[in-house]
């Protein structure tokens, strides 16, 4: 669904990207870690169109990142801090997005419902909390039924059973065939939930495996142990995507 060929993008004398290949397909939750400054959010941004690499290339279901935006209508992006019109209500953010989609017959408002946001719909945004707003980001980033989500630290401020919602509904999306792609900082958020895991260190694509190969080359039962043993590997010199 996402194929990325030899991308490169540079900020001045720094190496952002650095020769990055992916193809990133449907039925799959892929967990995209790195430091600060590994290149996540460039590629994330570059994904979206909202960073134009010098070279190399995004495809989204087969339409080319840099020949339109038409391919945006089939990604919903939950951004880490959602930022919205502080004067509006919830109901007001919400009814405005889906203004701009007329296009959409049927909306996916399972999220509005599990989090209660129709009795939050009257509440300011600039009055909410940072898991309230979290959640509003949440129910837009669902609410045209995209085949591909992007979530950049999907759980962080969320309550214990907030987050285990959101969890579930990431987990019924990839059964029905959609392509998640997250960003998180937390592993344990991840248990049993991502299938792939991609690794990137300084602008590099260290590596791109399934979680059961990670889980078994490593010798352990947990997510969070296995990367951690296998970025050290990679860090010191080891095996390679």
């Amino acid at each position: 669904m996402i194929e990325i060929r030899q991308l490169i993008k540079s900020f001045g004398k720094f190496r952002a990207l650095d020769d990055i290949s992916l193809s990133l397909k449907g039925h799959q939750a892929i967990s995209l870690l790195g430091s600060n400054g590994s290149g996540k959010t460039t590629l994330i941004k570059s994904i979206l169109g909202l960073v134009i690499p010098e070279s190399g290339s995004i495809s989204v279901n087969g339409k080319e990142v840099k020949h339109g935006y038409s391919y945006r209508a089939d990604i919903g992006f939950m951004p880490q801090i959602g930022r919205y019109p502080d004067n509006m209500t919830i109901g007001q953010v919400i009814n405005m997005v889906r203004e701009m989609r007329s296009d959409v017959r049927a909306y996916d408002e399972d999220l509005i419902r599990d989090f209660g946001i129709e009795g939050l719909k009257n509440k300011v945004m600039r009055t909410l909390s940072g898991g309230t707003r979290q959640k509003v980001s949440a129910c837009l980033a669902f609410l045209f039924n995209p085949g591909i989500l992007i979530l950049d630290e999907p759980t962080a401020g969320l309550d214990p059973l907030s987050s285990e919602i959101l969890r579930a509904k990431i987990s019924n999306e990839r059964e029905k065939g959609k392509l998640i792609l997250i960003t998180s900082h937390v592993l344990s958020d991840l248990e049993g939930l991502a299938s792939e895991v991609i690794y990137l260190q300084d602008g590099k694509l260290m590596f791109h495996r399934r979680v059961r190969d990670i889980l078994e080359s490593a010798g352990e039962e947990k997510l969070n142990k296995a990367v951690a043993k296998l970025m050290r590997s990679v860090s010191h010199g080891g095996e390679e995507k």
